[in-house]
């Protein structure tokens, strides 16, 4: 009797647990990087500046994943703290003339430092009180980055050379893509297996009930502040390469628009997954670029929906964020968890 398998099924912890749960998705992964790293041999400079912000956004977005999405810690401050670790990356770069990647890296401590100090009221605060409180922590950094003009260079801005790796600038998108595929690859990797150990455990147990968490042992204002470290050391870095992308940064980069703009990442992503942050990273930078493409088209025969889309494209972000409440509330990894079942289970998926 010839038998059809239908799914997989798993019979130790060790398997459940596995990284890669088929020798399938382990292939897939590796040619899905390959292409990745062979993509800038046939991408125009346009794609390339496009996926760059990319790169940036998805590390930002896994981190403040961490903390939303994972921990159940609401953060209304994560683009004042992309910030931190931007302007402490080029401070560090032109006084101590590091290598530019000690100079991320000090960037992103430096913004897990500062995030620990805002994440203390944590103990005390929960839900929209919290919320408020991260939101203190932006307009409180805004502040400092235009009047520390001895850091942050004030209104005019903090300005740096380019970054180099054996004596080679990163002077453009080809080059830089490299930089920001690897960093993006290395956090996300990072961010995966946090989850899958304690600590990542001990984060959801306190988003699900942290009193039961309390009761079973977990220190829960130990992880929570170790919650907002590791959230805004992800900020951070993704401020570093941010500072090395653009080589000039200024307050405006970090407004609290920016900070909602990551929090939108991760709800359409979909909370407490990494792929959702990837996929909400991808979705909140492409759609500006789209919006932008059709009003470039529309402007050939209609000269003044240029300004009608600039003005509505907030209005779009906010639109598309409740569409995904309403109707997919567990955001783009859901669907893309369907979309496999579908697939596993064919041609039995009813």
């Amino acid at each position: 009797m010839n038998y059809v398998n239908c799914g997989n099924f798993k019979t130790s912890y060790e398997k459940d647990f596995a990284l890669y749960q088929t020798t399938f998705s382990k292939v897939v992964l590796i040619i899905f990087l390959v292409l990745l790293f062979l993509f800038p041999f046939v991408a125009t400079d346009y794609l390339l500046y496009i996926f760059n912000l990319i790169f940036v956004s998805v590390i930002g977005a896994v981190g403040l994943n961490i903390l939303t999405g994972a921990t159940g810690l609401i953060s209304l401050g994560h683009g004042a703290f992309i910030g931190v670790g931007a302007y402490a990356a080029g401070y560090f770069y032109n006084t101590l003339h590091v290598n530019f990647i000690v100079a991320i890296l000090f960037g992103g401590l430096a913004a897990a430092f500062i995030g620990s100090i805002f994440g203390i009221p944590s103990l005390r605060l929960k839900g929209l009180y919290l919320s408020i409180a991260t939101l203190a922590a932006q307009f409180i950094l805004e502040f400092l980055f235009v009047r520390m003009e001895g850091i942050t260079g004030g209104v005019t801005g903090l300005s740096v050379d380019y970054a180099k790796i054996f004596g080679i600038e990163i002077d453009d998108d080809f080059k830089f893509y490299y930089l920001g595929l690897i960093f993006c690859i290395l956090m996300t990797i990072f961010a995966v297996n946090i989850m899958r150990t304690r600590i990542g455990r001990a984060f959801l147990s306190i988003r699900d009930n942290y009193i039961a968490a309390e009761v079973m042992g977990v220190n829960i204002f130990q992880y929570k502040i170790l919650s907002f470290a590791i959230s805004s050391f992800y900020a951070g870095v993704a401020g570093g390469l941010w500072t090395f992308y653009t080589t000039i940064i200024t307050p405006e980069h970090f407004t609290i628009g920016v900070s909602i703009q990551y929090l939108s990442m991760i709800i359409i992503g979909g909370l407490g997954k990494v792929l959702g942050s990837i996929f909400g990273a991808v979705f909140m930078t492409v759609l500006p670029e789209a919006l932008k493409l059709i009003s470039d088209f529309l402007s050939q025969y209609y000269q003044d929906i240029t300004q009608l889309f600039a003005s509505i494209r907030e209005g779009v972000f906010g639109l598309v964020i409740i569409l995904f409440l309403m109707f997919e509330p567990e955001g783009l990894y859901r669907r893309w968890k369907l979309i496999k079942a579908y697939w596993k289970l064919w041609p039995f998926s009813y």
